[in-house]
C-alpha cells in the first residue's frame, strides 16, 4: 500500500499545504562528543557501583524474583545488583530493527543512525488562540493524532498527544487506543500504567495490523515508555511494562526523569550517574525477562529552577546532558530516546529557542527516537495546537538539513556559470530555472518577504499562521485506509472490552 500524500490534495479548490513528503532522515554526520571516553567509562563503572552497593527499590515482587533468580541480592523492596547481571543483559538487545505501522509504508527503522520524530505525549491539558488553555478531552486527542498522521515529519502516532479527561481512567485508554489506530497508521506508542491497560493496547495493535500472535512476537510494533521513581526506584506498573513488553517481544524505552537538584544529584555528573544506574537496572529486568527484546535507553535528565523548583527544559545543562546520555547509548550499542522539550508557557521566543536547543542537541547528540517534537509546551503540562505547527516546521528543516549535499556534474554548476560569465546574475540561467521550484526548503509559516511585501500582506504574526495551519490540516486530513476485516476485529474487541468495564480502578 502506498503512503498518501496528503500535502498534494486540494481540498474544495484551496491550494493544499506544501509539505515535505513521508521519510525517515538519517544522519549524516557523527554523533557530537561531549565526554571523553575516559569520563565515559568512569560514569559506567559508578553506575555499576551504584546498583551493586546501594541497588534500586522494586516494588513488584515479581520482579524482584526475576532478579533474585539471577543473583542480585534482595532485601524487603531493596535489589542490589551486581555487575555480572548488568554486563551480561548489555550483550542481547539489538543495536537495530525494524518497528512495525499497521500500514507497511510507515514501517520505521529504530537505532543506528535513523531518526524518528513523535509527537508531545501526555500532557493533561491543552491550547490554542481560539479556545484558550482547557482541560484535555477525547475530540482534541483525535485532532492531534489527526495532525500526527497528517504531517509527513512526524514517524509515529505518539501517546495521543493529550489526555481524554472527559472520559472516567478505567475506559479512558480504551478510546484513545481506539482514536490512535483508526485514524493513523503510524507507529503506536502505548500506555504501562497498568498490566490490563498494556495487554488491551497490544492486542489492539495486533487486531489492528491483522497479525498473528506469532507474527506480532516477531515483529516489535509498539513502545512504551518506563519512567522510573527517581531517585534509585521501580514502581509495580513500570515493573510489569518491563517485564511485558519483553515477554511479548515489544519495545521497551527505558527513561528516568532525573532533574538534577531535586531527583538526582545537583551536578550533571552526579545526574548522568543515576540516570545511566537506573536505565541499567531497567535492563537488566527486561533482558532477564527475554533475552534480545528490543530495548531503548532513554534520557531526560535536565535541571530545575531553583528558585521555584519547576524544571527546565532546552537549558545549557539539558544540552549537556543529552549529548554525554547519546555517548552513554553508543557505549551499550542501545538505541537512544530523547526529547524536544521547552519550559515555555506561551507560544513566544522562549518556546522557540528552548525548542531549537532541545532539537539541536538531541540530533547531535545521537538521538534515534525523539519524542514530544511537535507540541510541548508548559514543562509538558499543555499540548499546543499552534506550537505543533510551529514544530513541523522545525522539523521539515531539520530533516532537510540532514539530507547530504549532492555533490555531481550538473550540481557543480559549471555550465551555468559559462553561461553567466563575470559580472552577472544565475536568476535567468536554465540550471537555476530548471531547479527554482525545488531546490530550495519551501517553509510552512517562515516569511521570508521584505518588510514591505509583509506589511501589504497584513503583517501576519508566527501564533496566527501556526492558528490557520492547524486548522488547514485538519481540514486536509482524510483517515488512512483500514482493511475492513480488519477494522471490525478492532472495533468488536473495543466495545466488548468498553461493555466490561475496562480496567478495574480500585488500585
Amino acid at each position: 500500500m502506498s503512503v498518501e500524500r496528503h500535502g498534494r490534495r486540494k481540498i474544495a479548490g484551496v491550494a493544499a499545504i506544501q509539505q515535505s513528503e513521508w521519510s525517515q532522515p538519517k544522519r549524516q554526520i557523527a554523533p557530537t562528543r561531549i565526554l571523553s571516553d575516559d569520563h565515559v567509562e568512569a560514569i559506567h563503572l559508578k553506575s555499576l557501583q551504584v546498583l551493586q552497593d546501594i541497588g534500586m527499590d522494586v516494588l513488584l515482587p515479581e520482579a524482584r524474583d526475576i532478579l533474585q533468580n539471577a543473583g542480585a541480592l534482595v532485601s524487603d523492596d531493596r535489589v542490589r545488583i551486581g555487575r555480572d547481571i548488568v554486563e551480561a543483559a548489555m550483550k542481547t538487545p539489538p543495536s537495530e530493527f525494524t518497528f512495525h505501522a499497521r500500514n507497511p509504508a510507515r514501517n520505521v527503522q529504530f537505532g543506528g543512525d535513523w531518526l524518528i520524530f513523535g509527537p508531545v505525549g501526555g500532557p493533561p491539558n491543552c491550547s490554542d488562540l481560539d479556545r484558550g488553555r482547557r482541560s484535555g478531552n477525547l475530540e482534541d486527542n483525535a485532532n492531534f493524532l489527526k495532525l500526527s498522521q497528517f504531517f509527513n515529519c512526524i514517524h509515529t502516532s505518539g501517546d495521543g498527544c493529550v489526555d481524554a479527561m472527559d472520559y472516567p481512567v478505567s475506559v479512558r485508554q480504551l478510546h484513545v487506543m481506539h482514536n490512535k489506530l483508526r485514524y493513523s497508521d503510524k507507529v503506536p506508542f502505548i500506555y504501562s500504567t497498568t498490566r490490563p491497560v498494556l495487554m488491551d493496547s497490544l492486542e489492539m495493535v495486533r487486531l489492528a495490523r491483522g497479525v498473528s500472535h506469532q507474527e506480532m512476537l516477531e515483529q516489535p510494533s509498539a513502545y512504551t515508555v518506563i519512567n522510573t521513581n527517581s531517585p534509585l526506584k521501580l514502581d509495580s506498573p513500570m515493573s510489569i511494562g518491563i517485564i511485558e513488553m519483553a515477554r511479548m517481544n515489544q519495545i521497551c524505552v527505558a527513561t528516568p526523569f532525573t532533574l538534577a537538584g531535586a531527583m538526582a544529584p545537583i551536578t550533571l555528573a552526579g545526574a548522568l550517574v543515576q540516570q545511566n544506574a537506573e536505565v541499567l537496572g531497567c535492563l537488566a529486568l527486561s533482558q532477564l525477562t527475554r533475552p534480545g527484546a528490543p530495548f531503548v535507553y532513554g534520557s531526560f535528565t535536565s535541571n530545575v529552577d531553583m528558585k521555584s523548583g519547576a524544571p527546565a527544559f532546552g537549558t545549557p545543562e539539558y544540552m549537556k546532558a543529552t549529548i554525554a546520555g547519546g555517548q552513554l547509548a553508543r557505549r551499550y550499542g542501545l538505541p537512544y530516546r530523547t526529547s524536544s522539550a521547552n519550559a515555555a508557557n506561551a507560544l513566544d521566543a522562549q518556546a522557540a529557542y528552548e525548542t531549537v536547543f532541545s532539537l539541536w542537541a538531541a540530533i547531535m547528540g545521537g538521538g534515534n527516537l525523539i519524542v514530544h517534537a511537535a507540541g510541548w509546551l508548559e514543562g509538558g503540562l499543555v499540548a499546543s495546537f499552534e506550537k505543533f505547527a510551529l514544530d513541523v516546521e522545525l522539523l521539515q528543516m531539520v530533516a532537510e538539513f540532514l539530507k547530504p549535499i549532492v555533490v555531481d556534474e550538473d550540481s557543480m554548476g559549471l555550465d551555468a556559470m559559462l553561461e553567466v560569465g563575470p559580472g552577472g546574475h544565475f536568476f535567468g540561467a536554465q540550471h537555476t530555472l530548471s531547479r527554482y521550484a525545488t531546490e530550495f526548503y519551501q517553509p510552512l509559516i517562515s516569511d521570508w518577504r521584505n518588510y514591505n511585501q509583509w506589511v501589504e500582506a497584513g503583517s501576519p504574526q508566527v501564533p496566527e499562521k501556526a492558528n490557520a495551519l492547524w486548522k488547514a490540516a485538519l481540514a486536509e486530513y482524510r483517515a488512512p485506509w483500514m482493511d475492513p476485516a480488519q477494522a471490525a476485529d478492532l472495533d468488536a474487541f473495543f466495545y466488548r472490552r468498553l461493555a466490561e468495564g475496562g480496567q478495574p480502578t480500585d488500585f
